[in-house]
């Protein structure tokens, strides 16, 4: 007997999904594998503001900190910005690029043209200021790739998925070219000659990234796929009053936000360098472990996005979040008991308690991963919601006052972590590899590494108690919105006839 053909979204769905290509969605994440080039330029910003600015290290953390705060002001006046201006040619191309060369244009000012010159810590703070607007403007814009190229249930996560790989081998990549390349020509010290080089060659190689991203979103890149569902022009332009009701009014982007928060607000104490030194250097007893594990986890995270973007696909956003948040709080509180129950100095010298510690280290990090993968899909759902509760195809808006929990999440990160180092007697010096283990360092790592993360992962298992898009939801979504969609065309036909 011949198979059927497996159904398409759309047949079984009773909707007609609006699909990309492959290839579409492969180039149009490249705007996030440009950004992260620019990413690990920042991190050599410590390095430019002693060597090119004479600015002292702790002047310059208070500088990235002030920075970072003024990333999240601006990312709602930008977000409304996109949302109102809406080309002949579409608007995701005109604020990438645009972006883009902003951004390019203050690193080129701060790492080639000014440093060294004497101009000091006013001009890298203004040029600074300059790369966040132009780099907020690209990753807004790039962000909202995703939900207008698809919104085919079952295609919809691999856009993460493309993200996720531009995230993981892009810095890695470009980290080993500054150290292995560019370092040793240099004396292998990080001298303004070297800085200098650097940037140039990132620049280059992020314009290409970027003009790949491009020409994946050219199709789709169309004013009419930016349109509201409002006849009215004036109830149809975007206002601060339309961001307000996506905060008040719009349910399953709260419960986003909580889960979305307390989640970073985990990942970033638990990525600080200090908590590093606890947990790898003083209690397992090796300080490059983390690293190694890091990049041992990149190639089974990438295989665990996609089986992710698959489940996603199958039983929706809510479900897979759900699920895999279940398992990720299992494993990481059997990691918690596995690190109380055996002597952690002596986990590396046991072979048996070497491979347990590292597969169920490695079965979290691919947990999480599939959980990131139905974050993705989750924030493409609650713009599409949004739009049939409001009428507002509010894309740039979400992604910006996400963004701007986001950025307060991060600088409060390193704030909770050497506050809580401080409560375990570390308040003059920093914690080294070399320092002995204590009960009091083991129950702080512990609580840190773990117990953040469990308590994150509880909240979003809370929040989405109410969280009512799931896949039957948003099948029901799509039909409403597609119907009035017809609705409006239907009565721009009429107006036009009548016209005639």
């Amino acid at each position: 007997m011949a198979r059927n053909p497996k159904q398409t979204a759309s047949e079984a769905d009773g909707v007609t999904y609006r699909r990309a290509k492959t290839w579409e969605i492969a180039l149009s994440q490249m705007n996030n594998g440009s950004a992260m080039i620019f990413y690990v330029l920042v991190g050599l910003m410590s390095y430019l503001q002693n060597a090119g600015y004479g600015i002292a290290v702790a002047a310059a953390g208070l500088i990235l900190t002030f920075t970072r705060v003024f990333d999240g002001l601006i990312d709602p006046l930008l977000g409304l910005i996109i949302e109102k201006v809406n080309f002949p040619f579409g608007k995701l191309r005109f604020f990438m690029l645009g972006g883009w060369a902003i951004r390019s244009l203050a690193i080129l000012m701060l790492f080639v043209w000014a440093s060294d010159t004497g101009l000091g810590a006013v001009f890298f703070i203004a040029m600074y200021v300059v790369y966040i607007v132009g780099s907020s403007m690209n990753d807004i814009a790039g962000q909202m790739t995703g939900p207008v190229l698809t919104n085919d249930p079952r295609q919809r996560p691999t856009v993460q998925v493309w993200s996720t790989v531009y995230a993981y081998f892009v810095p890695a990549v470009f980290s080993i070219l500054s150290t292995v390349v560019f370092l040793p020509r240099h004396g292998n010290e990080f001298t303004v000659d070297m800085l200098s080089e650097t940037a140039i060659t990132y620049v280059a190689c992020s314009l290409v990234l970027q003009i790949l991203a491009c020409v994946g979103v050219s199709r789709i890149d169309k004013p009419e796929n930016f349109a509201h569902l409002e006849v009215d022009r004036a109830k149809a332009d975007v206002t601060m009053r339309d961001m307000w009701n996506l905060l008040t009014k719009n349910g399953p982007f709260q419960r986003f936000l909580i889960s979305g928060a307390s989640d970073k607000l985990a990942q970033v104490v638990k990525s600080q360098a200090v908590i590093g030194t606890l947990m790898w250097g003083i209690l397992l007893g090796n300080m490059q472990l983390g690293s190694v594990l890091g990049l041992i986890a990149i190639l089974p995270g990438i295989a665990f996005a996609i089986f992710g973007a698959r489940y996603t696909g199958k039983h929706g956003s809510k479900a897979a979040t759900v699920t895999w948040t279940w398992i990720c709080l299992i494993l990481a509180m059997a990691l918690t008991v596995f690190c109380l129950v055996v002597d952690m100095g002596s986990i590396l010298g046991n072979l048996a308690l070497t491979i347990g510690f590292f597969l169920v280290y490695l079965l979290l990090n691919g947990a999480s991963m599939v959980v990131t993968v139905a974050s993705g899909a989750m924030r493409a759902d609650v713009i599409d919601y949004e739009l049939d509760r409001s009428g507002k195809f509010l894309p740039a808006t979400v992604t910006a006052t996400y963004n701007i929990v986001d950025q307060i999440i991060s600088s409060l990160g390193a704030t909770l972590a050497l506050g809580a180092v401080a409560l375990i007697g570390f308040t003059t010096v920093m914690p080294q590899p070399t320092d002995s283990p204590s009960a009091p360092i083991l129950w702080m790592s512990l609580l840190l590494f773990f117990g953040l993360p469990i308590l994150g992962w509880a909240c979003t298992l809370i929040a989405m108690r109410g969280y009512k898009l799931d896949r039957a939801e948003m099948i029901e979504v799509q039909k409403r919105v597609a119907g009035k969609k017809e609705a409006l065309q239907a009565a721009d036909s009429e107006a036009k006839a009548v016209l005639a």
